[in-house]
């Protein structure tokens, strides 16, 4: 097959890519920024180099979404499909980021390449997208929010008889870390989907065969999304960071170190992909509940749940749209 219509899809996922990374930049700094623990072109640009390293750790991510989401189409018309799926998604994390919602990137693309191929007439591989996709879509925020619970009141226990002015300076100099291992995290996540997109674009064209991923993949996946984090999402950022709760350097510090674990197991161990977004802004609503369960502003939390549930069908009909638009062009 000739290069420039996989050139042209290879575009196009370094452009979901990038919205990825300004869209979901909230979820590695917004607690860190919203403490003062750093200031916004630090944190983003720190983050942008962990996302770099993190994503050089998804293989196992890359290779479900690259190979078990959908079964593999041919030719012309398997390109775009692709390339529908790539619309969806960036139409969707568009239009979440217009309204400041912290939406899932991931479940945009696997809506997206779902709708797809649907419309498509391409078998989609419903198991696996219950054991990766739809089960730790519900398990990570439910154990963010008990996670996220049970490290900050460990936290409330351990430094209760230190002065509270050196516990906020001491954690606002460990969210450095934290936010770093949020960043790692949502690289060894988000970049390697993008990855697995393009190793799946390379096979329908028969330029690539197999799903291990070309180091030159992975490194233009990484530079790209690490580009779109230091664009920076202020819209997100505020929501995560301000409207959700009012975070102090501790509460920010478990909510991190919470959200950074849970994709670290997910991603490493069993190559789920699951959404970092859910993951933070549970942890997020863990780690303020041990203050007050009216010290969360639920009404906020309810409106960025309805916007998970809403991510598969509307990223799904966004994809299945351009497939049928895209008709006379085919």
């Amino acid at each position: 097959m000739d290069v420039l219509p996989v050139a042209l899809v290879v575009a196009l996922a370094m452009g979901f890519n990038y919205t990825n990374g300004f869209h979901d930049a909230a979820n590695a700094i917004a607690t860190s920024v919203s403490t003062r623990a750093l200031t916004p072109r630090v944190a983003l640009a720190m983050a942008a180099v962990a996302n770099l390293v993190g994503a050089f750790f998804g293989t196992k991510v890359a290779q479900t979404i690259g190979s078990g989401i959908i079964e593999q189409p041919s030719g012309i018309d398997g390109l775009w499909l692709v390339a529908a799926a790539l619309v969806g998604a960036i139409g969707w994390n568009m239009l979440t980021w217009w309204f400041g919602l912290p939406s899932s990137s991931s479940h945009a693309l696997i809506g997206g390449l779902g709708g797809a191929a649907l419309v498509a007439g391409v078998a989609v591989k419903w198991d696996v997208i219950l054991t990766k996709v739809v089960i730790p879509m519900i398990v990570s925020p439910l154990v963010g929010l008990t996670l996220g619970f049970l490290v900050m009141a460990a936290i409330l226990w351990m430094f209760r008889r230190v002065h509270p002015g050196r516990v906020q300076r001491g954690f606002r100099h460990a969210q450095t870390a934290s936010a770093a291992a949020m960043a790692f995290g949502h690289g060894l996540q988000d970049a390697a989907k993008t990855a697995g997109v393009v190793v799946l674009a390379l096979n329908i064209s028969g330029h690539h065969s197999g799903d291990t991923i070309p180091i030159w993949v992975l490194v233009l996946s990484a530079i790209v999304i690490s580009l779109g984090t230091y664009a920076g999402g202020w819209r997100i950022m505020r929501t995560l960071g301000r409207r959700i709760i009012h975070l102090d350097p501790p509460q920010g510090f478990a909510a991190e170190t919470t959200a950074a674990s849970i994709l670290y197991v997910a991603g490493m161990a069993f190559g789920a992909p699951i959404s970092t977004t859910h993951t933070i802004t549970s942890a997020i609503m863990g780690v303020g509940s041990t203050k007050r369960l009216s010290a969360v502003r639920w009404g906020v939390a309810g409106n960025i749940v309805g916007a998970w549930i809403l991510t598969f069908p509307g990223a799904g009909l966004v994809a299945a749209l351009t497939w049928f638009v895209t008709a006379v062009f085919r």
